[in-house]
């Protein structure tokens, strides 16, 4: 049975979700505007943030709240840490793939999460101690041991292509080994794919606590480990860098990028 706080998540996820499909018939006519360079929001995401912040303050009036578009409303042990539309770009260009975000932080740490997928009806669900679901199924992540055949997903944040040469130094590294690296568009996905074995691994440095809170509870409920590009596995939140797969895979990826230099490029 799902803890009560995930329910009251869970319901302000799927209202989120309805406000994003509802407004999919009139893309060409949404308001779109730039928060920083190449990087987008619409009025989508700020209605669907609102929906959620109400379904949760409804419930939880004395929690705080980290939101990506409304930023932090007041102070407390627990916070709820949301991305209303993880995945804008691909929203904004028609592309199918794109979720709501939503997870329960405590002291620095998540202890609940939802992600759903409004387009595939899908939720994936996790709270610390208790596994992760899919639709109500358990997940388990791959048990894949190295990077030879593997799959990885990354990102290219515009804040950091200032470092991009050598993270596509680093790709070019591992694409001698892993079957291929993929680019989706929405970290919280990546980290929930993972989660679920669709993909064997993840990297991204760039990364804000409502991209990856809740994905990376799902994957750690769902056998796996996630650390920061340093190894560092705890309180890492605010670390902007993370690495995400089953035990073995994550320490093998982990330690590739320390070789390959771009670790060090965060010193």
């Amino acid at each position: 049975m799902q803890k009560p706080v995930v329910n009251v998540m869970v319901k302000a996820a799927r209202q989120a979700g309805n406000v994003i499909l509802r407004h999919m018939g009139k893309l060409d006519s949404l308001n779109v505007f730039e928060k920083g360079r190449q990087d987008y929001a619409s009025e989508v995401d700020s209605l669907a943030e609102a929906e959620i912040i109400k379904e949760l303050r409804r419930a939880y009036p004395d929690y705080a709240i980290l939101a990506e578009e409304s930023g932090s409303m007041g102070k407390g042990r627990q916070t709820f840490v949301i991305d209303p539309l993880d995945g804008t770009s691909n929203y904004l260009r028609g592309l199918p793939h794109f979720c709501v975000s939503i997870a329960l932080v405590e002291n620095g740490e998540p202890t609940d999460a939802v992600i759903f997928d409004p387009l595939r009806n899908e939720l994936f669900t996790a709270s610390r101690g208790n596994g992760a679901l899919l639709n109500d199924k358990k997940l388990r992540i791959g048990d894949r041991k190295d990077l030879t055949g593997s799959l990885l997903i990354t990102g290219f944040p515009p804040r950091e292509r200032a470092r991009l040469d050598i993270q596509l130094d680093t790709i070019k590294t591992l694409l001698t080994e892993a079957e291929d690296i993929r680019r989706t568009g929405s970290a919280a996905l990546d980290l929930a794919y993972v989660a679920c074995g669709r993909a064997d691994g993840y990297f991204e440095a760039g990364v804000k606590a409502w991209d990856v809170a809740a994905g990376m509870l799902l994957v750690r409920e769902a056998g796996g480990r996630v650390c920061d590009f340093r190894g560092r596995g705890e309180q890492i939140l605010n670390a902007s860098q993370m690495v995400a797969g089953n035990l073995k895979l994550c320490e093998v990826l982990q330690k590739a990028i320390v070789q390959s230099g771009y670790a060090a490029a965060f010193t």
